[in-house]
């Protein structure tokens, strides 16, 4: 239904002050004209302005410019582009319709632009708007009813069809014709466009309104989706069934097709009819098609969404961006046969935050490719390592060079005992941090989060970004410093981005608009940052757990830690090289484990290559000490590593590193690792009677060592012996050689089973 009209509506107030006026005969004229027009015109389809947007109030104000026209019909998907300006991917923004870029008139075929004017308004160049001669011939056909089949057009003008592209109160409604004071606004509303804007910007401006089929709006859409091409492509046959579709944009297939034929024939196209009929069944009747989009950056686009922007210049860098999809695709192939389908690669510049790279899955190989891989929570594994030496470094409680002591430890939580094992499934005794840290020794990192605090390190992880720590520190205790809190990939590598950038931690950005170095902030000092950084890029170092040859040995100089999480589920290789800080996660998204993957065999590979990739025509050099760290030639008493040159602290520095202390005699005393005070176990009921063990361990270890059970001795002695269980509460004493008690504990064993005959032997080897 038409509004009433709007208050110094000058068209309407020249009709009415012209009432009476007019003779019966000419009124009659007048209202058969614009009344068989009204009829004769196209239905009427989604545009953008019956989706909401109303470009022009014709009625009341004066003609809009072509430039905001243009800027007022946006396209429905939003362009992502790289940092170049170059196109990676779009998005669907807006439900209603689909829309594409507004498309220049010299970039739409010469051939629909002549089947458009003589299918459509044949006088278009001529008139001012108002084709009076057709009004005249469609008002004749209407009343005689002339529907002969070979007519292609009725009265309405294209400029004329124009203005109800742009205001819709102009436009018929769903279930009523239009009125005779719509139409007659519609020729006013013409005229007043032709005076404005040029023959040039009206055929530009129809094409790109107006509705072709379905939510289909606007020639790029049209052409894209029906026949899988830019309009600057389409031929004869494509431009006449675009333009039989403006009458009847739902019609069927052959209906079309018959008004296709109609309209090459007046354009002398020369298209053959049986042609344009195969073309339009192809086009109309299989659904649409569409030109294939870039689609490189996929969950990107789907987070920036919300954006208004039709197009968006983003951080990204679209080469590497391509390169990381490709290699992720390329390494996760080949470890298909271990379980592994899913991933993310994140690529950071280290100086100003620009996210270079976001490839958020595997696309095709993974059974969720909608799910965002690099904002995924996921268990951290080894790679908060790193900030809690960096921390421990920073307090002065450590150096790189301490002592630190690599052997069984079970600690007694509110939820059971809790008992590390390093990657390599076994024990290295007494350490420096620097094998510690670059070898992922996981006692040594436990033992160091109980000496810095958790509730410290779990403030640090926040300084760094990690805002998926839900809970507090109590909640995750000793195993936060083995990575037991989930962090999504984006964050973490920011947090190393951190150890990059000398302890600073800042935002990332992904819109080049954004601001850079925004609310920046220290967490460690440089120089600690800087020993934790040459730390990890300590080949050597990281040898005795992964060996010197492996994906981690780049061929420029780079810093990096690798993670693997409980039961292999998830897998990460991070670190940082001069200029970009680059993080990879490998795994399943359903949580399923992975078959033997680990850092080294599967995300360390991807970092490789997108390393090299990154420094393929730049070196990477090692930062440079900052104020306050000195090297110092150091070596160990007893030698338990060689002689090296150590990095310190300023006033931390020592030549000679001893494996005892001040209290030497406690420090050397073999104790009980396993089991801890109060250690609950349960036997497994589907294992006989007389195989279950369990490994009793001590340490420092001696050969000499003897265990007592309940006060009955083991046969076997040594540092770790095998015990077969019985049910109850038991008490184990570790004794010297000597029979002097060393240390004690009780703990409990839960079930049915209670030995009434002693097997024998009591004890069997430790596996």
């Amino acid at each position: 239904m038409r509004k009433a009209a709007h208050p110094g509506h000058s068209v309407r107030a020249q009709r009415a002050s012209r009432k009476g006026k007019d003779t019966p005969i000419v009124t009659a004229l007048v209202a058969a004209l614009v009344l068989a027009v009204g009829a004769l015109a196209p239905a009427a389809a989604p545009d953008a302005a019956a989706a909401g947007d109303r470009l022009w109030r014709s009625g009341t104000d004066p003609a809009p410019s072509f430039a905001a026209v243009r800027s007022g019909a946006p396209s429905s998907r939003m362009r992502l582009l790289d940092r170049h300006g170059a196109e990676l991917d779009d998005v669907r923004v807006d439900a209603t319709l689909r829309r594409l870029e507004w498309t220049p008139l010299a970039e739409i075929s010469p051939a629909l632009q002549a089947a458009l004017i003589a299918g459509e308004d044949k006088r278009f160049l001529a008139h001012k708007g108002v084709d009076w001669p057709g009004l005249v011939v469609a008002a004749w056909d209407s009343v005689w009813r002339v529907t002969d089949g070979r007519r292609i057009r009725g009265g309405s003008t294209l400029t004329m069809q124009l203005a109800a592209l742009l205001d819709p109160e102009l436009k018929p409604g769903a279930a009523e014709p239009r009125t005779i004071g719509q139409k007659w606004d519609q020729i006013a509303a013409a005229r007043t466009l032709e005076d404005a804007w040029s023959k040039a910007e009206i055929l530009e401006a129809y094409l790109n309104l107006v509705t072709y089929r379905g939510e289909l709006v606007g020639i790029r859409a049209a052409a894209s989706r029906l026949f899988g091409k830019a309009p600057s492509g389409l031929d004869a046959r494509e431009a006449a069934i675009l333009v039989a579709l403006l009458r009847s944009p739902g019609a069927q297939p052959a209906i079309v097709a018959q008004r296709a034929c109609a309209v090459a024939a007046a354009a002398a196209s020369g298209a053959p009819c049986e042609a344009i009929r195969a073309r339009a069944a192809v086009a109309l009747a299989g659904g649409y098609r569409a030109i294939p989009r870039a689609g490189a950056a996929p969950h990107l686009a789907a987070k920036l969404a919300r954006s208004t922007d039709s197009s968006l210049v983003t951080t990204l860098d679209g080469d590497l961006q391509r390169f990381a999809v490709r290699t992720l695709h390329d390494h996760l192939a080949d470890l298909a046969a271990r379980n592994v389908e899913d991933g993310a690669i994140v690529v950071l510049d280290n100086a100003t935050g620009d996210i270079l790279a976001y490839v958020g899955s595997s696309g095709e190989l993974s059974r969720a490719p909608e799910v965002d891989g690099a904002a995924a929570p996921r268990q951290a594994g080894s790679t908060l390592k790193p900030f809690l030496y960096a921390r421990a470094i920073d307090d002065r409680m450590l150096t790189a060079a301490s002592l630190v002591d690599d052997s069984p430890l079970a600690i007694a939580t509110a939820r059971g005992v809790y008992v590390p094992q390093n990657y390599d499934r076994d024990f290295h005794g007494t350490v420096s941090v620097r094998t510690a840290l670059a070898g992922s020794l996981n006692v040594p990192a436990v033992r160091t989060a109980e000496l810095v605090g958790v509730a410290r390190l779990y403030d640090d992880l926040r300084d760094l970004g990690l805002d998926t720590l839900t809970e507090d520190a109590e909640h995750y205790g000793a195993a936060l410093a083995l990575g037991g809190a989930d962090v999504t990939l984006a964050a973490l590598t920011n947090a190393y981005r951190a150890l990059a950038n000398g302890g600073v931690f800042g935002p990332t950005r992904v819109r080049v608009d954004a601001p850079t170095g925004a609310a920046t902030r220290r967490v460690f000092r440089p120089a600690a940052a800087f020993i934790v950084a040459d730390i990890l890029a300590d080949r050597g170092a990281r040898a005795g757990t992964f060996g010197l040859d492996n994906p981690l040995a780049t061929r420029v100089w780079s810093a990096v830690k690798t993670g693997t999480s409980k039961d292999m589920r998830d897998n990460w290789c991070v670190g940082f090289t001069a200029r970009y800080t680059v993080g990879v996660w490998v795994g399943n998204f359903s949580g399923a484990p992975m078959h033997d993957v680990s850092g080294i065999t599967g995300a360390a590979p991807i970092f490789r290559d997108i390393v090299h990739y990154l420094h393929r025509d730049e070196g990477s050099t090692p930062p440079r000490a900052p104020a306050g760290v000195v090297a110092q030639e150091v070596r160990f008493d007893p030698p338990v590593e060689p002689s090296r040159r150590e990095w310190f602290l300023r006033g931390t520095a020592m030549g000679r590193v001893r494996a005892v202390t001040n209290d030497a005699e406690a420090a050397l005393t073999p104790r009980i690792r396993y089991p801890a005070p109060d250690t609950l176990v349960a036997l497994d009921p589907d294992i006989a009677p007389g195989h279950e063990r369990i490994v009793l361990v001590a340490a420092p270890g001696a050969a000499d060592l003897r265990w007592r059970v309940d006060g009955r001795l083991l046969e076997a002695p040594g540092a770790r012996v095998a015990w077969i269980p019985t049910g109850g509460r038991h008490r184990v004493t570790l004794e010297d050689g000597a029979g002097g008690e060393l240390s004690s504990v009780e703990f409990e064993v839960r079930g049915t089973r209670v030995l009434r005959e002693a097997p024998a032997p009591a004890t069997a080897p430790a596996p």
